[in-house]
Protein backbone atom coordinates (compact mmCIF):
# COMPACT_ATOMS: atom_id res chain seq x y z
CA UNK A 1 0.00 0.00 0.00
CA UNK A 2 1.43 3.34 -1.03
CA UNK A 3 2.17 6.01 1.54
CA UNK A 4 2.34 9.76 1.01
CA UNK A 5 5.22 11.92 2.25
CA UNK A 6 5.54 15.69 1.89
CA UNK A 7 8.68 17.84 1.61
CA UNK A 8 9.03 21.63 1.51
CA UNK A 9 11.27 23.36 -1.05
CA UNK A 10 12.08 27.05 -0.84
CA UNK A 11 12.45 27.42 -4.62
CA UNK A 12 11.37 25.85 -7.88
CA UNK A 13 14.89 24.62 -8.75
CA UNK A 14 14.99 22.76 -5.41
CA UNK A 15 11.58 21.22 -6.13
CA UNK A 16 12.69 20.19 -9.63
CA UNK A 17 15.83 18.59 -8.20
CA UNK A 18 13.65 16.71 -5.70
CA UNK A 19 11.49 15.38 -8.54
CA UNK A 20 14.62 14.08 -10.29
CA UNK A 21 15.94 12.53 -7.04
CA UNK A 22 12.60 10.84 -6.37
CA UNK A 23 12.52 9.41 -9.90
CA UNK A 24 16.07 8.08 -9.50
CA UNK A 25 15.04 6.47 -6.22
CA UNK A 26 12.33 4.51 -8.02
CA UNK A 27 9.22 6.65 -7.48
CA UNK A 28 6.86 6.47 -10.45
CA UNK A 29 6.61 9.73 -12.38
CA UNK A 30 2.83 9.93 -11.81
CA UNK A 31 3.35 9.65 -8.04
CA UNK A 32 5.23 12.96 -7.68
CA UNK A 33 3.13 16.10 -7.32
CA UNK A 34 3.84 19.73 -6.48
CA UNK A 35 1.70 22.06 -4.40
CA UNK A 36 2.27 25.80 -4.24
CA UNK A 37 0.55 29.14 -3.85
CA UNK A 38 -1.90 29.73 -6.71
CA UNK A 39 0.25 32.42 -8.37
CA UNK A 40 3.24 30.04 -8.43
CA UNK A 41 1.22 27.03 -9.59
CA UNK A 42 -0.50 28.98 -12.34
CA UNK A 43 2.63 30.20 -14.08
CA UNK A 44 5.47 27.90 -13.07
CA UNK A 45 4.29 24.35 -12.29
CA UNK A 46 3.40 22.07 -15.21
CA UNK A 47 -0.18 20.73 -15.20
CA UNK A 48 0.98 17.10 -14.93
CA UNK A 49 2.66 17.92 -11.58
CA UNK A 50 -0.25 19.84 -10.03
CA UNK A 51 -2.17 18.26 -7.24
CA UNK A 52 -5.95 18.60 -7.17
CA UNK A 53 -6.72 21.36 -4.73
CA UNK A 54 -9.96 19.90 -3.41
CA UNK A 55 -11.05 16.71 -1.70
CA UNK A 56 -13.46 15.88 -4.54
CA UNK A 57 -12.40 12.34 -5.44
CA UNK A 58 -11.98 10.95 -1.93
CA UNK A 59 -15.24 12.62 -0.85
CA UNK A 60 -17.10 11.05 -3.77
CA UNK A 61 -15.73 7.63 -2.84
CA UNK A 62 -16.79 8.02 0.78
CA UNK A 63 -20.21 9.27 -0.31
CA UNK A 64 -20.71 6.29 -2.62
CA UNK A 65 -19.92 3.88 0.20
CA UNK A 66 -22.12 5.57 2.78
CA UNK A 67 -24.91 6.16 0.25
CA UNK A 68 -24.88 2.54 -0.89
CA UNK A 69 -24.97 1.27 2.69
CA UNK A 70 -27.79 3.62 3.64
CA UNK A 71 -29.74 2.85 0.46
CA UNK A 72 -29.34 -0.88 0.87
CA UNK A 73 -30.41 -0.68 4.51
CA UNK A 74 -33.47 1.37 3.52
CA UNK A 75 -34.24 -1.13 0.75
CA UNK A 76 -34.01 -4.09 3.14
CA UNK A 77 -36.28 -2.33 5.61
CA UNK A 78 -38.73 -1.73 2.76
CA UNK A 79 -38.61 -5.45 1.90
CA UNK A 80 -39.63 -6.24 5.47
CA UNK A 81 -42.80 -4.14 5.09
CA UNK A 82 -45.08 -6.33 2.93
CA UNK A 83 -47.59 -3.62 1.88
CA UNK A 84 -44.80 -1.79 0.02
CA UNK A 85 -44.22 -4.79 -2.24
CA UNK A 86 -40.46 -4.23 -2.60
CA UNK A 87 -38.44 -7.28 -3.72
CA UNK A 88 -34.78 -8.00 -2.99
CA UNK A 89 -33.99 -6.71 -6.48
CA UNK A 90 -35.78 -3.51 -5.52
CA UNK A 91 -33.66 -3.29 -2.37
CA UNK A 92 -30.54 -3.62 -4.49
CA UNK A 93 -31.83 -0.89 -6.82
CA UNK A 94 -32.41 1.39 -3.83
CA UNK A 95 -28.82 0.62 -2.75
CA UNK A 96 -27.48 1.65 -6.16
CA UNK A 97 -29.60 4.80 -6.11
CA UNK A 98 -28.25 5.56 -2.63
CA UNK A 99 -24.69 5.15 -3.89
CA UNK A 100 -25.34 7.56 -6.76
CA UNK A 101 -27.01 10.18 -4.59
CA UNK A 102 -24.39 9.77 -1.86
CA UNK A 103 -21.45 10.14 -4.24
CA UNK A 104 -22.98 13.18 -5.93
CA UNK A 105 -23.77 14.92 -2.65
CA UNK A 106 -20.38 14.12 -1.15
CA UNK A 107 -18.55 15.18 -4.34
CA UNK A 108 -20.31 18.53 -4.29
CA UNK A 109 -19.31 19.03 -0.67
CA UNK A 110 -15.79 17.69 -1.28
CA UNK A 111 -15.28 20.21 -4.08
CA UNK A 112 -15.43 22.97 -1.50
CA UNK A 113 -12.99 21.38 0.97
CA UNK A 114 -9.25 21.85 0.37
CA UNK A 115 -7.26 18.66 0.01
CA UNK A 116 -5.64 17.40 3.25
CA UNK A 117 -2.08 18.40 2.26
CA UNK A 118 -3.19 21.97 1.55
CA UNK A 119 -5.08 22.07 4.84
CA UNK A 120 -2.14 20.77 6.86
CA UNK A 121 0.50 23.04 5.33
CA UNK A 122 -1.36 26.21 4.41
CA UNK A 123 1.27 28.35 6.18
CA UNK A 124 4.10 26.74 4.18
CA UNK A 125 2.23 27.30 0.93
CA UNK A 126 1.34 30.91 1.71
CA UNK A 127 4.99 31.58 2.62
CA UNK A 128 5.87 30.79 -1.00
CA UNK A 129 7.34 27.34 -0.46
CA UNK A 130 6.67 24.55 -2.93
CA UNK A 131 5.55 21.24 -1.47
CA UNK A 132 6.82 18.08 -3.10
CA UNK A 133 4.30 15.29 -2.50
CA UNK A 134 5.68 11.79 -3.05
CA UNK A 135 3.57 8.63 -3.09
CA UNK A 136 5.25 5.26 -3.00
CA UNK A 137 5.66 1.89 -1.40
CA UNK A 138 7.40 2.11 1.99
CA UNK A 139 10.62 0.50 0.71
CA UNK A 140 10.83 3.04 -2.13
CA UNK A 141 10.16 5.95 0.23
CA UNK A 142 12.99 4.72 2.50
CA UNK A 143 15.36 5.47 -0.39
CA UNK A 144 13.59 8.53 -1.83
CA UNK A 145 13.09 10.36 1.48
CA UNK A 146 16.77 10.71 2.40
CA UNK A 147 17.67 11.50 -1.23
CA UNK A 148 15.16 14.37 -1.28
CA UNK A 149 16.10 15.63 2.20
CA UNK A 150 19.77 15.53 1.17
CA UNK A 151 19.00 18.24 -1.39
CA UNK A 152 17.99 20.62 1.39
CA UNK A 153 14.24 20.06 1.34
CA UNK A 154 12.52 19.98 4.71
CA UNK A 155 10.55 16.77 5.41
CA UNK A 156 7.16 17.78 6.81
CA UNK A 157 5.29 15.84 9.49
CA UNK A 158 2.81 14.16 7.20
CA UNK A 159 2.30 10.55 6.33
CA UNK A 160 -0.89 8.99 5.11
CA UNK A 161 -2.11 6.29 2.83
CA UNK A 162 -1.99 7.62 -0.70
CA UNK A 163 -5.23 8.51 -2.43
CA UNK A 164 -3.62 7.20 -5.60
CA UNK A 165 -3.51 3.58 -4.44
Amino acid sequence: MKKRHVFSASSLPMAEAAVVAARRAGVDNDDILLVARSDIEKYVIPDKRKMADTDLITAAGRGAGYGAATGLLAGLVAVAVPPLGITLAGAAAVGVAGALVGSLAAALLGATVPDPVRQAFDDEIEAGNILVVVDGEPEVLEVAGPAIAGLGLQPLPYESTSALT
